[in-house]
Formats: C-alpha cells, structure tokens, sequence
C-alpha cells in the first residue's frame, strides 16, 4: 500500500468517523508515532507531488491540518501546517478534486478553512459547507466563523501560542466556548 493510500485508510478505517473530532491521548500517541516521520518529511515539500490528485490532495489534507492536531495537541505545532493544508485544499477545489472524493472523507478539504483565524478563510469554508456538504459540517462551519468573527481568533488557542485572553474571551472560554457557540448557530 503507497502512503497515499495508508493515511487515507488509517484516517477512515482505523481512525473513523468517532474518532475524528473526539480525540483521546491513546490516538494521538498512534498517530504521532505513525505519521510524524512522514509529516515532517512533507511538510519540506518532499510529497508536494501527491496534491496532483484527488486522493493525494486529501491525503496531503488530513496530514498537514488534522493529523497535527493529534500529533502535538496542546503545542503550537499543532497549527504548524495549517497554511499548507489550506494552499492544498485551494488548489484541490480549484480542480473539483472535492467533488471526487465522498462524503463524509470530502469534509477534509473545508475543515482547513474552518481553522484559519482569517473571516474571509471562514466565509470561504461556509460557502463550501454549505455548497458542497450542508450536513452537520455546515453547523461547524457557522460556529467556527462565528467565533473568528466576534474575536478575530480562537481563544482556546490562546494559551498554547502564546498569547493572553481578553476579559471577553476568557468568559466565553468559561461559558462554554465553542460548544456553547455551536448549539447557538442555526443551521
């Protein structure tokens, strides 16, 4: 099996739907052992190449915005790759490689949008949610934007890259966050 292929297939079958949003340490102990060697190796430029198709875009997609995530939760790594996976996922969409690869695997194209803190990132990621899978990632998409919109950034990132919350955005943290943010979006 190509790596193409592997990190698809970790990320559907072994990963999974469950998985995918509701991380534990165990997870994130697997995936930093698996694919921290080969993000580190992609993140060079060294599989550039894979993003000259649809499988290999989400492949590059899932390593460079979710991947991370797990991999160095709770480190300003975690975010290391984000502009990558959007570069990625703007020339895959670019070339309707989304509209090739099938739900609920298509969401990986849009999620990276979803984590920019830049508005017009999350505009772009609701137009496409709600375009292109208006299911429960459109709620997201919404809430997501929501938040980059009242604040200009994520506040549960604050602490991890350094930077200090406001009085406003430690209340909300306090509130509820994002959870909260998301049972006030409509859908």
């Amino acid at each position: 099996m190509d790596e193409i292929t592997e990190v698809i297939a970790f990320w559907h079958d072994e990963v999974g739907r469950e998985r995918w949003y509701n991380a534990t340490p165990e997870l994130d102990a697997q995936i930093r052992a698996r694919y921290q060697g080969l993000w580190e190796h992609a993140r060079t430029g060294a599989c550039d190449d894979w993003a000259q198709s649809a499988v290999g875009a989400l492949a590059l997609c899932i390593l460079f915005d979710q991947m991370p995530r797990n991999m160095f939760r709770g480190e300003k790594l975690a975010f290391a790759t984000d502009a990558q996976a959007r570069k990625v996922a703007d020339a895959a969409i670019e070339r309707g490689f989304d509209m090739e690869i099938v739900d609920p695997l298509r969401q990986f194209f849009y999620v990276p949008f979803m984590h920019s803190e830049n508005l017009s990132d999350q505009e772009r990621g609701v137009r496409l949610a709600a375009e292109r899978m208006p299911d429960e990632q459109l709620r997201h998409a919404k809430a997501h934007r929501a938040v980059i919109a009242r604040f200009g950034r994520f506040p549960w990132r604050n602490e991890v890259v350094g930077r200090y919350s406001s009085d406003e955005e430690a209340a909300f943290l306090w509130q509820g966050g994002y959870e909260r943010m998301l049972a006030q979006v409509a859908r």
